[in-house]
């Protein structure tokens, strides 16, 4: 049994902690976090799972961005921990704050990732859309929250307020 919660400020630390464990501490090397840097999450978006003995076990984060002054969300990263790979913890957040965010009005998500992992959420892979090299573009995936939401969207991603 799982507890799913917003994040709070005093999860910060462990949920860093989960991240550094899921993808290493170079992580914050990787070019989506240019656009993380020194701007707040999307807060009712970030969430965490928690076993019944308060463990974290799974964390999801959101990001403000933009792509030529239309507003999105940068979805990442998600992690679960390595014991509880394979439960369907990931899946279980990525439809939860999808879900959220829809009912918050945001109308376009993108990510990098898999396409193949994240298909089944309904990503495809973005044409016309940069984010900050060396981004590999086959890794850029987006998710209409609002049918036709991503229709002419193209340009370069940049941080959001």
């Amino acid at each position: 049994m799982y507890r799913l919660e917003e994040e709070t400020e005093d999860d910060w630390w462990e949920v860093e902690a989960l991240l550094d464990l899921c993808f290493a501490p170079g992580r914050t090397a990787l070019s989506s976090y240019r656009l993380r840097e020194g701007v707040p999450t999307v807060a009712p978006l970030c969430l965490i799972l928690r076993d019944d003995s308060g463990t974290l076990a799974a964390a999801i984060r959101f990001w403000p961005a933009m792509v030529q002054g239309h507003d999105i969300l940068l979805l990442g990263p998600v992690a679960v921990h390595p014991t509880r790979q394979g439960e369907g913890l990931g899946g279980l957040l990525i439809n939860e704050s999808l879900a959220e965010a829809k009912r918050l009005g945001w109308e376009r998500v993108l990510l990098v990732g898999d396409a193949p992992y994240y298909r089944r959420f309904g990503f495809r892979k973005l044409e016309g859309v940069e984010m900050p090299p060396p981004t590999n573009p086959d890794r850029v995936l987006g998710l209409e929250l609002k049918a036709g939401a991503w229709a002419g969207v193209t340009g370069k991603v940049t941080k959001g307020t």
